[in-house]
Order: structure tokens, then sequence, then C-alpha cells
């Protein structure tokens, strides 16, 4: 299997200005969140880029991705019919291929040289199948997180074969039907935020589009569940971490984590020591 194309969705009504954000990454250059994105995507060797958008929103998204902005594929989601349905909308982009997909309010820092989309890309590859990127969660974040279900691939670590999929789960549904052999207790797989997929997925995605009332939400993981049951499915542990800018304080903390991971790191946490430090001193003083 041979990844070259991506799909980022970026079409959600409520959180479309959230790839627009720029931050400071890890090279010390302001850039948007998409085009870190798009960047991310290109370092695991990615060929064509497709951006899921609302109506109207190509041009402000060209833009927002800088020097990538014209070698970008903008399809549009012309109805809110859900997480699924945007992912589905890349299908003539797609044009039954593999490919790598990316949420454009996740930002992802990897812990080794390769970057998590890379790495993820690696493995999807060498298991010619498609491979969800996940991490081991704790069970007051299962509100936030498809997650899902399975059993160690024997002999490969870090790699689950899945068996279920449920999109945020109650912690009962989850202790049920999701716990995975080897996890701390009370954690469980969530979904990181990446997937490379094949060419099946869109066949279930449009199954369900068709199926389903004109107003009805298509999500992603009922599509992933249905896959589990009809062709090899994976999922990864990620060696790095996600920040979903989305969420409070999330893109706060995406920036401490590019900033520390980036060239000015040592600079920036010399600077936090200091913050902390004389909060200290204040909250000394204001005891004493």
């Amino acid at each position: 299997m041979n990844v070259t194309k991506a799909v980022v969705t970026a079409a959600s009504r409520k959180q479309r200005a959230l790839p627009l954000q720029r931050l400071v990454d890890s090279d010390g250059e302001e850039k948007s969140v998409l085009s870190i994105i798009v960047a991310e995507a290109l370092r695991a060797g990615i060929q064509e880029i497709c951006v899921v958008v609302c109506p109207d929103d190509q041009e402000v998204y060209a833009e927002a991705a800088g020097k990538y902005g014209a070698g970008l594929t903008f399809v549009e989601q012309t109805e809110p019919r859900g997480y699924g349905h945007a992912v589905h909308c890349a299908e003539e982009f797609c044009a039954d291929e593999p490919f790598l997909h990316l949420v454009g309010d996740h930002l992802h820092v990897s812990d080794t040289d390769i970057s998590c989309a890379q790495r993820l890309v690696q493995v999807a590859e060498s298991q010619s199948c498609s491979v969800s990127a996940v991490q081991p969660t704790r069970e007051n974040l299962l509100p936030y997180y498809g997650v899902v279900g399975g059993k160690r691939v024997a002999g490969i670590p870090d790699l689950y074969q899945v068996e279920m999929v449920i999109e945020k789960p109650t912690p009962t549904e989850a202790e049920q039907w999701l716990i995975v052999p080897g996890l701390r207790a009370a954690h469980y797989l969530c979904f990181f935020g990446m997937h490379v997929l094949t060419p099946m997925v869109m066949e279930i995605l449009g199954e369900r589009s068709t199926a389903a009332l004109s107003d009805a939400q298509i999500t992603l993981s009922e599509a992933l569940n249905a896959l589990a049951q009809r062709e090899r499915y994976l999922a990864y542990e990620s060696q790095g971490q996600r920040y979903d800018v989305g969420v409070k304080y999330g893109a706060f903390l995406a920036q401490m984590a590019l900033a520390l991971n980036g060239a000015d790191g040592e600079d920036v946490l010399a600077r936090m020591l200091q913050l902390l430090a004389l909060r200290e001193s204040r909250g000394t003083r204001g005891g004493a």
C-alpha cells in the first residue's frame, strides 16, 4: 500500500475558525494551525492534500495555508451532516486510493525525530490496511474521543487489532466493550486525531449517507466500527502528544508544546521558570 493523498476536515460550522488561528511553530515562525497540519502531512510523504471546508471558506483557508495554499484541493461540505459525511465529501479526490486523514483542530508533537503522521503512514504501508493512531487516555476524558476496543497484535509492540469502535462512550459502555488487556486500569485507547484509511471506509460512508435521512448525522466512528467487521483494521499507539485547539486552553497548551519542542525551547523554558518563581515569590509575601 502506498499512501500519497491526505484529507483534512475543517468543515465544522462551530469550529470553522480553529484552523485559522496562528501559533508560533517549533521553527520560530508564526503560522496558521492549518499550515502546520499541512506541513505534517507533507513530512509524511503525502503528495496531494484535500481540505474539506464550509461553503465559501475556500479563499480564506487558501490564504491561511500560506505557501501551501495554491497546491491544496478544496471541497465544500454543502450540508452539515457530520464528521463522517465531511470525510466522504472527499471521495472523488481520493479516487479509490488509501489516504491519510487529519482533523483541522488537532496538532501533534512527536516524542521522536519521526513525525506522528510519518510514523503512522509507515505502519499502515507495512501492514497494508487501515490504521488509526490512538493513545491510552484516562476514563474521565472519554466524552471527548472515539474509543477502540480490541487486543494486542502478537509480536508487534504498540499495535492492536481493532474489534469495536464507539464514539464518546459512557464509562459503563467502555468497561463493558472497550477494555484492552495490558492497559492501565481506567485507561482506554482513544483516537489521536489521525488515521490512514482504505477505500473501504469511503464505501461504508457512502452507504450510510445514502441510507440515512437527509438531516441525519454521519459519524466516522460508526463507519470505522463497520470497517472492523469487514476487513483487517489496526490501531497504533502513537509516541507523541495531541493538542485539541478547540478545547479550553487547548491552543495555549499546543503553543507551549511547539515552543518547548523547537529551537527556542530552552529559552522558553527559562522564561516559564522565571514566571513560576515570581508567582511563588508573590504567594510567599502574600502569606506573610
